[in-house]
């Protein structure tokens, strides 16, 4: 190693004798060209000779990529006489000037581009590139580049050339273009983008226009039909007169006081007293029943009026939403084609009543479809509106000392409402007397019967004709029937291999049963032969069946893999139409309508599809999707009743949603009380297990995973 860097130390320091060698002659500067190739030479010679491992590591060693170029650099730099074997001479020189100038004026991208056109220089072939941009640099290269010496310009025809000595201005010209060249380009830039803002703003501002377009017909035809009904009221002497009572009712009962109260305060009259400059006027009694009367209308109107601008944007989501799908229903064709004739055309025979009918039926479409969304509007936001609050009729109060899990997996009322039946992990169904329970105040309430089964129940269901009949399914796949009034069995089949998850009794043949499993089929049962009459096999767990009120041939139920499955049970080989829009399982399925069903499920959500539109063949979105609720694991229960949608929530809370609108009207907090020791607890892991009303009544009954059971009605 010693040797090796005393002997490159001492090319190194031949390097300058070497150079000096050469004088002030033209041919100084390819030798010391040449004297570097050399030298690169030597060097790589003196490092493979040294050692006895030289050859192996010139083997190893991948090759001197700074020699390939310095060799292909001698190349191209090398005049045409030198190459046939002449001295170098000033003319070389030039040559050589003229090989830079073109590297300094044609950049490459590549280093294959870059010897392809090295290479074609030496027979003066030119980029076209460089010829356009750049013609009088390119001519100047040609020159310089002349493969005859002679033909070559002097050095002192080179200074003098007027390539070298042009003005200074056209360079400046050439800059200030170059410049402005730059700040028309911003310019435009600029332009462009002030384009697309005005194109986007154009949009919205089309969009509001429409919007306020259609707001401005919608206030135009809801004052059409107020001022029908303000004429209809004043041919009616009754509410003639309530008008006029009512707006002879003093118009504010909040006075300002300046002498007892600070500026700007207010307080509220008394009952049956007016202020009146200072001074109090006795009422009339009746006068006095009249003004409470006109307080507690009045209240009621700021209670909804606040309610409603609290929930204004969702309020003004669900307008445009019932809007805009109104409209889209709206474009479908009024009359269908006419019928063909024998001859393969339609008639056009037209008599004069049928043209009066059809330009009658039109007119009453055209309105029709002006004002069809008023009323489904109008009565899902009086709805909405119509209740304030959930508040506890009635708290069950059971102990079970003998199980340590109360968790109510299913509530259920039977045919008149009387009486519900609770069902759950403690292997017992319960059955209470509603009224009982709403009129006595007891430390403990008892079920007016009490069934025992061999397994965790998870589901119950009463038979909507048969009055004393209720079904049952447990965690061992048993489907049961019972006679509550005999407390027994009456019915009991083991036909699914895996818990059963929902039962339900069809409206429209009371024999008629249906049951959803783990083991991915839904069975029909008939009550009167005890076996299974039908089945359908899916490739996922099913969670809930549901019939709808008016028909036995139609079945709905949700499954595991995210999608609500409805079948005509005459044809159970393909559904009628799948429904998808959920993102977790679909742990339930309600029927609000004939057309209009509910699903549950883990996502959060509830949502609302309208069956009438669904095919096979297409996958419709649904009509509304409701979120305020938490469920991301749990069974929390559904049950819907004249529009209103209940459904329990992971935070221990109840939530009442109205069909026409996607948040929650409603909602009620479970206190933390333990159903046996009854002092609070903090338990975050408590939720609803499961919700039913009563009927089509404003009462529904709610029952968390602790078993504590409460009787709610909408106020």
């Amino acid at each position: 190693m010693h040797r090796q860097k005393r002997s490159e130390n001492s090319h190194y320091a031949e390097t300058p004798t070497t150079i000096a060698l050469f004088g002030d002659s033209c041919i100084q500067s390819s030798s010391i060209y040449a004297a570097k190739v050399s030298l690169v030479e030597e060097i790589g010679d003196n490092k493979i000779k040294d050692g006895s491992t030289a050859e192996q590591a010139k083997e190893n060693a991948p090759p001197f990529p700074m020699k390939q170029v310095l060799l292909m650099e001698a190349s191209w730099y090398t005049s045409p006489e030198e190459v046939a074997g002449a001295p170098s001479c000033c003319a070389s020189d030039i040559y050589r000037l003229g090989i830079l100038l073109f590297e300094l004026f044609c950049p490459f991208s590549s280093s294959e581009e870059k010897c392809s056109t090295m290479s074609s220089l030496r027979h003066r072939l030119l980029p076209p590139q460089l010829l356009l941009k750049w013609p009088k640099e390119a001519s100047f290269c040609l020159w310089l580049l002349h493969p005859e010496p002679k033909s070559r310009p002097m050095m002192s025809e080179l200074l003098q050339s007027q390539f070298l000595n042009e003005p200074r201005d056209n360079l400046e010209e050439r800059e200030a273009a170059m410049e402005l060249r730059e700040k028309i380009e911003e310019q435009e830039l600029l332009l462009e983008f002030l384009l697309l803002m005005q194109q986007k703003k154009q949009e919205v501002a089309d969009k509001l226009q429409a919007t306020l377009s259609l707001l401005c017909n919608d206030i135009e035809e809801v004052t059409k039909q107020k001022m029908v009904l303000k004429n209809g009221a004043n041919s009616c002497p009754e509410l003639g007169k309530e008008d006029q009572t009512a707006s002879s009712l003093p118009s504010h009962d909040i006075v300002d006081n300046d002498e007892t109260t600070s500026p700007g305060s207010r307080k509220r009259g008394r009952p049956g007293l007016l202020v009146h400059n200072g001074e109090e006027c006795c009422y009339d009694p009746d006068d006095n029943q009249k003004s409470d009367a006109h307080v507690d209308k009045r209240d009621s109107f700021l209670l909804k009026s606040s309610r409603l601008m609290k929930n204004f944007s969702k309020l003004e989501s669900a307008y445009f939403l019932t809007r805009y799908r109104q409209l889209k229903q709206s474009t479908r064709p009024l009359m269908k084609p006419s019928p063909l004739s024998s001859d393969g055309k339609g008639s056009v025979v037209m008599t004069e009543r049928s043209s009066i009918n059809t330009a009658a039926s039109r007119e009453r479409y055209s309105e029709d479809r002006k004002s069809g969304w008023i009323s489904p509007f109008l009565e899902g936001l009086c709805k909405y509106l119509s209740f304030s609050k959930l508040k506890v009729k009635a708290d069950l109060k059971q102990g079970d000392l003998l199980n340590s899990s109360n968790l109510v997996c299913s509530l259920g009322f039977d045919r008149d409402g009387d009486f519900f039946a609770t069902a759950g992990v403690n292997k017992k169904i319960k059955v209470f007397e509603c009224d009982a329970i709403l009129m006595e105040d007891r430390d403990i309430h008892y079920p007016v019967v009490e069934m025992a089964g061999r397994s965790k129940f998870s589901s119950i269901c009463w038979n909507t004709y048969i009055k004393s009949q209720i079904a049952s399914s447990n965690f061992e796949g048993v489907v049961q029937v019972w006679d509550v009034t005999r407390s027994q069995v009456l019915r009991e089949m083991r036909e699914h291999e895996k818990r059963v998850w929902s039962i339900d009794f069809s409206s429209a043949d009371p024999t008629l049963l249906a049951s959803g499993s783990d083991d991915g089929s839904v069975k029909l049962w008939s009550i009167n032969q005890g076996v299974s009459i039908g089945t359908i096999k899916t490739k996922a767990n099913v969670c809930s069946v549901q019939f709808p009120s008016d028909s036995g041939h139609s079945l709905a139920f949700g499954s595991a893999d995210h999608k609500i499955y409805y079948y005509d049970l005459r044809n159970s080989r393909a559904p009628l139409c799948t429904l998808a829009g959920h993102n977790k399982t679909v742990s339930y399925v309600k029927f609000l309508d004939s057309v209009n069903l509910v699903s549950a499920s883990t996502d959060n959500t509830l949502k609302l599809w309208d069956l009438s539109v669904c095919t096979s063949r297409s996958n419709e979105p649904p009509l509304q999707s409701f979120t305020g609720h938490t469920n991301v694991k749990n069974f929390v229960g559904l049950s819907v009743s004249d529009g209103y949608i209940a459904t329990g929530s992971e935070t221990n809370e109840v939530f009442i949603y109205h069909k026409a609108f996607p948040m929650p009207a409603l909602s009620f907090k479970f206190s933390g009380t333990d159903v046996l020791s009854g002092p609070e607890m903090d338990d975050a892991a408590q939720f609803i297990s499961s919700v039913c009303w009563r009927g089509q009544s404003s009462t529904l009954v709610a029952a968390n995973s602790t078993g504590n059971i409460k009787i709610l009605e909408m106020v």
